[in-house]
């Protein structure tokens, strides 16, 4: 993914990490901007997400990846994210930047994972208030893609 006015960085996704025996779950591909796995989805739900986070990027530079698996197969979602992070090298290197929104439904899981270049802006105790606030609630209702689009409103607003 390309930053265009935006200081070097890392301008290419990462290869996917293989299973080991210490990590079940495979990273899944690096697709896009949003990575829907589990289909929570439409396409064309997807698509207009993928325009807000490219447009974000632009105006940023910081790049927000929205990540759907169907199942973390036993591993917490913490080390999901963080080696989803890595393995993917989402933001940019050297300002470490980036921001994944990662949703499990089979175990109920949210989990917003930031760079460490982002978290003045978007601290824990916020992402926290997003996932509880913007994201949870809809879930609950079982309006997973509302929960997912009020979520990256809301993260984007915040690394604004």
């Amino acid at each position: 993914m390309l930053l265009h006015g935006c200081p070097v960085g890392k301008t290419t996704p990462a290869p996917p990490v293989a299973a080991t025996g210490e990590h079940p779950l495979p990273l899944p591909r690096l697709t896009g901007r949003v990575v829907d796995n589990a289909h929570l989805l439409s396409p064309a739900q997807a698509t207009i997400l993928t325009r807000r986070l490219a447009q974000a990027e632009v105006r940023t530079c910081h790049q927000v990846v929205i990540v759907t698996v169907q199942s973390l197969a036993g591993e917490s979602i913490e080390h999901f994210g963080q080696r989803l992070g890595n393995g993917w090298g989402i933001g940019r290197r050297g300002y470490d930047d980036g921001v994944l929104l990662i949703v499990a439904p089979i175990e109920r899981r949210v989990r917003i994972e930031v760079g460490d270049g982002l978290r003045k802006t978007l601290t824990d105790a916020k992402a926290a208030r997003i996932i509880q606030n913007d994201i949870l609630p809809r879930f609950r209702k079982g309006a997973m893609a509302a929960g997912i689009d009020a979520g990256a409103t809301s993260i984007l607003r915040e690394i604004r």
